[in-house]
């Protein structure tokens, strides 16, 4: 098995190097806009009409020209840089991997059969890829890169022993560079298997999250709570002249407070996820398998953006890798109109409507409280029973029949007692 993971880090590049970068990206952009382009024409080519042209323009391309496909544009590079040299001043590799880009994209259209791939404007590719390297490219305190040469790199996480690092990305963000490095090695790391305790956990925007050992974690506003401020940012950078320095200044300063504000939320989130994962005896996390594409779409979509409540999973499960805790999704479905004691469906509730109370067993609780106790249920029901009803083993807590305080052998012997009595009242004349 082979373990992948991206380590982020940032480098100083001097200013000859930081020219060189935006020019490459630059170039980047023009491969990836011609590549595109060629696409376009081929695709609009075969959508024609037999019977008539155009009266404004026609796409004329031969019937028997195949498909503009990645390995075809690939083998064009080289001989495209005899007639354009300035695709000679970046390296081969980066070229061919913004080709790469284009055509993921192009893949990923055809898979979900919207979302046609744009061209790119001057800054849009913000990032440029190293697929490979000879050797080993940081050394100490500095990253070589090919044709840049050494860089300081902030090294704040030390490579770890074994890993060899394959690729590297180059990124800008506002007025910053950084690099992710893909480092890989062969080391077999067995799935983390259930164990402990369960604990369940359920998302909302009146509350993050309440989990089913009743701790209540409040939603931060990281975006509403600056918005203020961002518009003023966003005002001042509208009244500037297109093309001026003081436009470039204003730019930068939008862009380095979006990229405080993502800073700031992804540590609070890293931190929310290793408080959870490291409580005393938790083994399992079970979670809702939210739509959260139809989330981001409805009244709420800026606190829910806000909240963003897909990357908080996702580094819940990466955590939870992490420590050897077991991650589950299960289903959303009504966790919200369910009693957790009875398993009684208590109909639908409004979002004013935040206790939860059973008419059936008179539990009441706080109605994210709830959730989060079904979310558990859930969780242990199928892992415990992969969907099959009546099946025991170790981790058979919330079976149907089973209280959670009663022991399964207490159970057992229970049952056994009921069918030992129903077997003695064969025979017998029914009253």
């Amino acid at each position: 098995m082979t373990l992948i993971m991206n380590y982020c880090y940032r480098i100083y590049p001097d200013a000859s190097q930081e020219e060189t970068m935006l020019h490459w990206l630059e170039i980047s952009r023009k491969v990836y806009n011609y590549a595109l382009r060629e696409i376009k024409d081929w695709v609009n080519s075969r959508k024609c009409s037999l019977d008539y042209c155009s009266l404004e323009r026609e796409y004329i391309v031969p019937a028997d020209k195949p498909f503009p496909t990645y390995y075809v544009q690939q083998n064009e590079l080289p001989k495209a840089k005899k007639t354009f040299s300035l695709l000679g001043e970046a390296p081969s590799q980066v070229l061919q991997t913004t080709i790469r880009r284009l055509h993921d994209a192009w893949n990923y259209f055809q898979s979900r059969g919207f979302g046609f791939p744009r061209f790119k404007k001057f800054g849009q590719i913000k990032s440029m890829l190293f697929p490979q390297f000879k050797t080993n490219p940081i050394t100490g305190w500095q990253i070589s890169l090919p044709k840049l040469g050494k860089m300081p790199i902030n090294l704040h996480r030390p490579i770890p022993e074994g890993f060899v690092v394959k690729q590297a990305r180059i990124l800008r963000k506002a007025d910053r560079w950084e690099v992710v490095v893909t480092i890989e090695s062969d080391v077999s790391i067995p799935d983390a298997q259930p164990h402990g305790d369960g604990l369940g956990i359920d998302l909302g925007l009146s509350k993050f999250l309440t989990t089913s050992d009743k701790e209540f974690i409040a939603r931060p506003r990281f975006l509403t709570s600056l918005y203020r401020k961002l518009e003023l940012l966003q005002r001042k950078y509208a009244r500037t002249k297109k093309g001026s320095k003081n436009r470039e200044k204003a730019r930068i300063k939008v862009a380095r407070f979006h990229n405080h504000i993502a800073r700031v939320r992804k540590d609070w989130q890293f931190k929310l996820a290793n408080h959870l994962c490291t409580k005393e005896g938790i083994g399992m996390v079970f979670v809702e398998n939210l739509n959260l594409k139809a989330m981001s779409r409805g009244m709420l979509r800026k606190h829910t953006l806000d909240a963003a409540f897909g990357q908080f999973l996702n580094l819940l499960e990466w955590v939870a890798k992490k420590h050897q805790i077991y991650f589950c999704r299960v289903n959303p479905d009504g966790t919200s109109q369910t009693c957790p004691k009875c398993n009684t469906h208590t109909g639908k509730k409004e979002l004013s409507e935040r206790v939860h109370k059973c008419g059936e067993c008179g539990y009441q609780t706080d109605r994210d409280h709830a959730a989060s106790e079904v979310i558990r249920l859930r969780g242990l029901e199928l892992i415990s029973t992969q969907g099959l009803c009546g099946i025991e083993n170790a981790y058979a807590v919330g079976l149907p029949g089973i209280d959670e305080s009663q022991s399964p052998s207490e159970a057992k012997s229970r049952r056994g007692r009921t069918r030992k009595s129903s077997n003695s009242d064969v025979g017998k004349p029914i009253p």
